[in-house]
């Protein structure tokens, strides 16, 4: 047993494996799974979703009530223990305007998706052209990558503009479920297999549900959302913004000079920053005496300073990140963001968005569909062509 002590009580919860549900007001439910477990004295507790292990720390324990906040994001778990194998409380999310507050259950050793169908499953495997109607009937593309084995399915939705990381999940005789949570994603699909075709559901946090369909095809692309140097623009960018210590940092400057430059679009609140930050920060620290610099510019929910910085320190801490992030203080909701920041652009469509400079200071590419480690193949490729183009640009 997990004994943690307050002033007060002690709260008692059974190591291992527990399964959480989100429970939207529709009645729907978003599970994901839990791992509490010791460490160096403390609770500690991982979120998991495929191979994915998210670590949360200094979990604060007060009386009968536990406090999870997410190690990156404006996210955290408000919860009670009913019982040493069972928890309930609420998940509360950042947003612009107001948080976004969900009802929350968990329940030690509990499976994700219980399979109480008979029979054989049906195939999910594969790789799957999917058309989301949103609530509007306007249409969005992405393309579903899935590896199944038996009655397990992993994998990812990719859409244009990144996508929907590790989902977990089962199919039960016809149906499939996949799930997945990482402090802002909250996502369930459901749906029905009929031989190449997959119809169902999309479930976002507490959004209106998404209708989608998806046909088995294997040379599947997605187009890219395209952001370009305005035409009469010489390619150059030119932006002055704060760091997290308050200096001002800008672009042009001496420090790159003669530097290939990658400057990230960025915020605190995009689970596929995240991941790109992971994939920079590790890049930078192995490349930075090559001749290679990277800036990130911070969008974030609101144009509060202070929240800002706290919750990018969250960002620089986790990934070790030894390159400026810089507060842009424009909100990512801004429709005239790209004016206010880099008006040499067209329109800032996505996030992230990366922009590579050559040692001149020119814009040589700009790549708005980074892909996570969740995509598998896709992520490889994003990273070999990544360090093939800086190579290039550095002349070896």
């Amino acid at each position: 047993m997990l004994s943690f002590f307050s002033a007060s009580a002690q709260v008692d919860l059974k190591p291992g494996k527990w399964t959480a549900i989100l429970l939207r007001g529709d009645g729907f439910q978003i599970p994901f799974g839990l791992d509490f477990k010791p460490e160096g004295g403390s609770l500690v507790c991982y979120i998991l979703n495929g191979t994915e292990r998210m670590k949360t720390e200094n979990i604060v324990v007060s009386g009968d009530s536990i406090l999870i906040r997410m190690p990156v994001f404006e996210s955290y778990f408000r919860l009670k223990a009913i019982t040493k194998d069972s928890l309930n409380g609420v998940w509360i999310k950042g947003g612009a305007a107001k948080d976004l507050i969900i009802p929350f259950a968990a329940t030690k050793g509990k499976s994700r998706f219980p399979n109480n169908k008979q029979g054989e499953a049906r195939q999910a495997g594969g790789k799957w052209s999917i058309e989301f109607t949103r609530a509007n009937q306007t249409k969005r593309p992405a393309v579903g990558e899935f590896v199944q084995n038996g009655n397990s399915v992993t994998g990812s939705v990719l859409t244009p503009a990144g996508d929907y990381r590790y989902l977990d999940g089962i199919v039960k005789g016809d149906s499939l479920f996949l799930s997945t949570f990482d402090g802002i994603h909250a996502l369930l699909f459901a749906a029905e297999i009929s031989g190449d075709t997959i119809n169902g559901y999309f479930y976002s946090s507490a959004s209106v549900p998404e209708r989608f369909t998806a046909r088995k095809d294997a040379n599947v692309k997605l187009t890219a959302p395209v952001t370009a140097v305005k035409a009469g623009s010489d390619g150059k960018l030119n932006f002055s913004f704060k760091d997290l210590d308050g200096n001002t940092v800008s672009l042009p400057s001496e420090r790159y000079r003669n530097k290939v430059v990658v400057v990230q679009l960025m915020g605190s609140w995009c689970p596929n920053c995240m991941d790109e930050m992971a994939f920079l920060s590790a890049y930078y620290q192995k490349n930075k005496g090559r001749g290679v610099e990277v800036i990130a510019l911070a969008y974030e929910l609101t144009t509060d300073e202070d929240r800002s910085r706290k919750s990018l320190r969250k960002f620089q801490q986790q990934f070790k990140v030894q390159y400026p992030m810089l507060i842009t203080g424009v909100a990512v909701g801004d429709t005239a963001r790209t004016e206010k920041t880099l008006p040499q652009l067209t329109e800032i469509k996505v996030f992230p968005t990366s922009i590579i400079l050559d040692k001149n200071g020119v814009v040589n590419e700009i790549n708005t569909s980074f892909y996570g480690p969740a995509t598998g193949q896709y992520h490889l490729d994003y990273k070999a062509d990544f360090e093939r183009r800086i190579s290039a640009l550095l002349g070896r």
